[in-house]
């Protein structure tokens, strides 16, 4: 029906369909389209349940196409005696997977599956195994499950020094060890392992995780007293216990994975005696699955943008991915002006410093060796001519990497 001036009133002309209507109030857009009965609700997702199962079939016939090849570039590797992990072409099949994405999966859960997926390749083409910084469920655990996938096998190497041993005799092909903490800063004994003398060992990649923390206990959140974990972990949770738990017996320890191991023993032992238990750790959901304890509070960092950076190292070098880092570590000369003098090559050459840190050089007092990051990689003209002339202004430089850079957060 036309209204005045011959202009049809909206919903009343034949083929008009008011599936959505405005409110006559500023509010939300109602949606009146007929609900769907429990059977037609069933046949409409019954069809799109065997769509998603031949699609299903074809991306394994497909999955299982690229193993084939998979096999076969490690058979060629094995002869060339290359290393089976190459960082550069990590960096690559995942920046070119997600370049074909058009959506509309996420980039982080494309990047998730193609990682699992090489995971399973290093597993086709040489087992591999990676150290890190135990005991299980720790941060480092973490982090190296979600950069190397779960088809690797994973030591448990205690110490960091050891996880720098381990590479360096090729007992594990690889170690991971955290660098820095976005809350915390640098990770001192990474630094001063870096200090030693391990010309055979080189950082090949980084890894960046988010580091959330959580409340682990197997009792009623009112129950809790004891609170164990690493002093650092308090610090980064420390205003939320001082409100949740202002009375809490804060306990410390060496790691958060321990920590929740001694709480899920102190938890059973109550239990056995017929106690009510009591005791708590700080650490991450993995140790919580590890060592059987539930979470009470998931994410109570205070930062909830708690960064952690690791590195990865092998007796590897890792090559020019074209997006690249390089970790240098250098003593200056004596001299006045020194550390200016070095950092200046960099300034002049044009080559951005993204990171410093130094560690006392442990040989004579109020002496330090620094730690830069730089952008680019060592065999980069530019970086190549800036890193040869700093060494003149320095007792000792060393190029400790070059690695790709990493653009995604974990």
């Amino acid at each position: 029906m036309a209204g005045k001036g011959g202009k049809r009133t909206p919903g009343k002309g034949r083929g008009a369909t008011p599936a959505r209507v405005k409110s006559k109030k500023s509010g939300p857009i109602l949606d009146r389209r007929p609900t769907l009965s429990k059977q037609a609700a069933q046949d409409a997702l019954g069809k799109l349940r065997v769509g998603i199962s031949g699609l299903d079939k074809k991306l394994v016939k497909l999955l299982n196409e690229r193993a084939k090849l998979v096999v076969e570039v490690g058979k060629v590797k094995r002869r060339a005696g290359l290393p089976i992990y190459t960082p550069h072409r990590e960096a690559e099949v995942i920046e070119r997977v997600i370049g074909y994405s058009g959506g509309p999966l996420p980039d982080r859960t494309l990047e998730g599956v193609y990682r699992e997926l090489m995971s399973g390749s290093f597993q086709l083409q040489q087992p591999l195994r990676i150290g890190y910084l135990g005991p299980a469920g720790s941060y480092s655990h973490m982090a190296a499950v979600k950069h190397f996938g779960s088809s690797v096998e994973f030591e448990d190497l205690r110490e960091i020094a050891g996880v720098f041993t381990e590479v360096q005799r090729g007992h594990v092909q690889y170690g991971l060890v955290p660098i820095e903490n976005s809350t915390g800063g640098g990770i001192v004994e990474t630094l001063d392992a870096f200090l030693d003398d391990r010309t055979n060992v080189h950082i090949c990649a980084e890894v960046q995780i988010a580091v959330h923390h959580a409340l682990l206990a197997n009792c009623a959140p009112k129950d809790v007293r004891r609170i164990h974990s690493k002093p650092e972990v308090f610090s980064q949770c420390r205003v939320w216990l001082a409100t949740q738990y202002p009375q809490a017996e804060l306990i410390p320890g060496a790691s958060s994975s321990r920590a929740a191991q001694t709480a899920a023993e102190e938890c059973a032992t109550a239990v056995k005696i017929g106690a009510t238990p009591g005791s708590a750790a700080i650490g991450s959901q993995l140790a919580g699955e590890i060592y059987g304890l539930n979470v009470l509070f998931a994410k109570i960092e205070d930062n909830p943008n708690n960064i952690t950076r690791f590195f990865v190292i092998s007796r590897h070098a890792s090559q020019r991915s074209g997006d690249d880092k390089t970790s240098i570590m250098f003593t200056t000369a004596d001299k006045p002006g020194a550390l200016v003098s070095v950092l200046s090559v960099f300034h002049h050459a044009g080559v951005n410093l993204s990171h410093i840190d130094k560690r006392p050089s442990g040989r004579t007092n109020w002496h330090y060796t620094f730690f830069i990051d730089a952008i680019g990689h060592r065999d980069d003209p530019v970086l190549a001519a800036a890193i040869k002339e700093a060494a003149t202004h320095c007792e000792h430089l060393a190029v400790l990497g070059s690695y790709p850079r990493s653009k995604r957060i974990l």
